[in-house]
């Protein structure tokens, strides 16, 4: 007699369903941004729940180990080490374009030093992260429970800005990756403003705003052909320089290089170290000295040249040999309608203003309620007040 309660099932089928699971959860709610607000979930956890405990700009910093508790006690339910890296990163000036997070304290360097423990570390909300989070009290988008259904969290936020675009994002997900550079934040707000104006714009007509990236730790940014194929295909590759200046060593008689912007993501501390391996290895000629100069104030990487050496002759072995030049793949991937899509420069701009007139439309019929309701009272005052005798 056949045992009950017990389902026959395939092996294979089985764990076809469970990876396909597996990597539908990655993609939607861990490792690619929404385009509409061009976060991931964890990075909207941590706003949101630093909004809630009131850590706005001009008001008291908290430490960020209060926050990490906010998150993973009653929103993300995933390490503390996790939680604590994303809100590191949001306050990185040489990761972010614009900083969603006022961080205090040791929050890492571009030499690649790490972050202080949350213990020591304090944050609040940047000026700029209300932008994303303003008009949220007014009904614009849909909240859902939190895991454990005791809360209710925000599925997007209402955006006033075009986030995605202007501060990027990097994620790997199953079989899939995103990689969108950033942006400035004039050059898309005009493009976006053309845009409204010019349904019809092609990418070529948007690029007279937007030339091209526009990363935080500077660089310069080439291959116009590159950019243009990666802004109408969302795929690209394109190549970041170093800025280099020549200063010319009177009393020594000779003359120096000096590195002030250096590519998106690279480390100070192991260019140089990469340089002086090479010095040393005699693959690069003609260099003296290296000194890092670097301050608060900004990158400046000192190379003293031998006299008689041709600066731009040193000048292009550093590019060919260091990663003073690199290569940026550009994957411009994002979740729309609960699917991952790549989107081109357009399609980008084009999922914001539908997302911004959403939002519009939402919070212009709960005012409409709001004063509807207002409207009832006003009434019944003024009829009291005319038979108040």
């Amino acid at each position: 007699m056949p045992e009950t309660g017990v389902i026959q099932i395939s092996l294979e089928e089985e764990m076809k369903t469970a990876y396909l699971d597996y990597a539908m959860s990655v993609i939607i709610g861990r490792a690619l941004p929404d385009v509409r607000d061009g976060l991931k979930p964890v990075h909207r956890r941590v706003l949101y729940a630093m909004y809630r405990e009131g850590l706005l700009p001009g008001r008291k910093y908290a430490k960020c180990a209060r926050v990490v508790g906010e998150v993973i006690g009653k929103y993300h339910p995933h390490g503390d080490s996790a939680v604590y890296d994303t809100l590191v990163r949001m306050a990185q000036d040489f990761n972010m374009r614009y900083p969603l997070v006022d961080g205090q304290g040791n929050f890492g360097s571009v030499d690649g030093d790490p972050p202080a423990a949350y213990r020591y570390t304090e944050a609040r909300l940047a000026p700029i992260a209300l932008e994303l989070i303003e008009d949220l009290d007014k009904e614009t988008v849909d909240f859902i429970p939190n895991f454990d259904e005791t809360l209710m969290e925000p599925v997007v936020f209402p955006a006033r800005l075009p986030n995605l675009i202007l501060n990027g994002a990097e994620g790997i997900a199953v079989g899939m990756s995103t990689h969108i550079p950033p942006h400035n934040l004039t050059e898309v707000c005009d493009a976006l403003m053309y845009l409204i104006d010019h349904p019809n714009a092609s990418v070529r007509d948007l690029m007279r705003w937007i030339k091209g990236p526009d990363f935080p730790t500077g660089g310069i940014v080439f291959t116009e052909d590159q950019i243009r194929k990666a802004y109408e295909t969302g795929r690209g590759i394109i190549r970041i320089r170093a800025r280099i200046e020549i200063e010319s060593l009177k009393k020594k008689g000779r003359e120096q290089l000096v590195v002030t912007e250096i590519p998106y993501q690279t480390n100070k501390a192991d260019i140089i170290e990469e340089i002086a391996r090479l010095v040393h290895s005699k693959k690069i000629q003609g260099i003296q000295t290296i000194r890092d100069e670097s301050n608060r104030q900004g990158i400046r990487v000192v190379i003293e040249l031998k006299k008689g050496e041709n600066p731009d002759v040193v000048m292009n072995q550093l590019y060919q040999h260091t990663r003073l030049q690199i290569s940026y793949g550009i994957q411009m991937l994002a979740i729309q309608n609960l699917r991952p899509t790549l989107l081109n420069l357009k399609q980008l701009l084009e999922a914001h203003i539908a997302h911004r007139r959403e939002v519009i439309l939402r919070r212009t019929a709960h005012e409409l309620r709001q004063a509807k309701h207002r409207e009832h009272i006003l009434e019944g005052l003024i009829r009291a007040l005319d038979h108040i005798d």
